[in-house]
């Protein structure tokens, strides 16, 4: 289990004091309301790592600046706020103002209700970059696909690509259901998606296997005194990474799990009223790719194959399973 940032045991009676020293830079920028992006930035800067020896995410310095464990706190059965004796690496005073600030303790920024949408990054990529898409409403509000630009934590897009949701997810139901009422396909659909789930469960095998080879290389790196830290550490980063990068491809896949198996009477009806999850892994299983290109101009509405490419999963094709994984 991943120790929390700052400390040294999963106590949180050691405090590392080099990763100390940055929570208190972090908490110190952030009551004077500087946004987690920018101090992320600036402590990738100032030299500090996570406990992997990466960049510290925006999301993840927010959740070790709310960790009661930092200011000696824990929360009580009831969420209250109690003293552990643990050491305090920055006062309590300051996490409570910290955690004040959350969107959750203002009425006024209560975080709109999580809006759905179709297409997974992992399917939907900028047809000019091949960087993902992103989901990003318009300035009207209105839910949208994006090419995000390229930052420090996400490099590469070219930010050139904007679609509006409705008429993408439009556009793919129609292609979708047209091909799922293809008597061959539909046939298909519960072995293939028994296919995916395969693949999926052998992801979740090497990732065990990595782990395995992970406790035995700190195991070896304790006994044998001619390992390096340097070896040890390479070693290590390779097989997170190995672990990290087999989950998510077994989490993409598994989606699949929420096609519906069976004859379906009347597909329009059923995707007009199905659930999101179980419409997305219709996607992800009837889809490769979807990649999106600019407009002809400047507000067009216009969704047909030139500004849409589809590619459509070969079931039974390992190779371009795990291309698409």
């Amino acid at each position: 289990m991943p120790r929390l940032y700052g400390f040294w045991d999963a106590a949180h009676r050691r405090v590392h004091e080099g990763e100390a020293e940055g929570i208190r830079a972090a908490a110190s920028r952030r009551l004077l309301k500087q946004s987690y992006d920018a101090i992320a930035e600036w402590m990738y800067d100032a030299g500090y790592r996570s406990t992997l020896g990466g960049r510290i995410r925006p999301d993840k310095l927010a959740k070790i600046l709310d960790h009661p464990a930092i200011a000696g706190l824990e929360e009580d059965e009831n969420g209250n706020l109690v003293e552990t004796g643990g050491p305090a690496i920055i006062p309590a005073e300051d996490f409570v103002a910290i955690r004040a600030m959350r969107r959750a303790s203002d009425p006024e920024k209560q975080r709109a209700e999580q809006r759905e949408y179709l297409v997974p990054g992992q399917v939907g990529v900028c047809g000019l970059c091949g960087c993902p898409l992103g989901s990003s409403p318009s300035n009207a509000g209105s839910r949208g696909y994006r090419c995000m630009p390229s930052t420090a934590q996400h490099p590469g897009g070219c930010a050139k690509v904007r679609i509006n949701a409705d008429l993408l997810e439009t556009y793919l139901a129609e292609h979708v259901l047209a091909e799922l009422a293809k008597p061959e396909v539909s046939a298909l659909i519960e072995q293939a998606r028994d296919e995916l789930l395969a693949q999926a469960a052998g992801l979740r095998d090497e990732a065990a296997a990595a782990r395995l080879r992970q406790t035995k290389l700190g195991e070896d790196y304790a006994r044998l005194p001619d390992m390096s830290l340097a070896a040890f550490r390479t070693a290590d980063m390779e097989l997170k990474q190995l672990i990290s990068k087999s989950e998510v491809k077994a989490r993409f896949l598994e989606q699949v799990k929420h096609v519906p198996v069976g004859a379906i009477p009347d597909l329009v009806r059923w995707w007009k009223h199905a659930p999101m999850k179980a419409k997305t892994a219709l996607v992800v299983l009837m889809l490769e790719q979807v990649a999106v290109y600019p407009a002809v101009s400047r507000g067009s509405r216009r969704v047909d194959a030139d500004r849409v490419g589809l590619r459509w999963r070969v079931w039974g094709v390992a190779a371009s399973d795990e291309e698409s994984a």
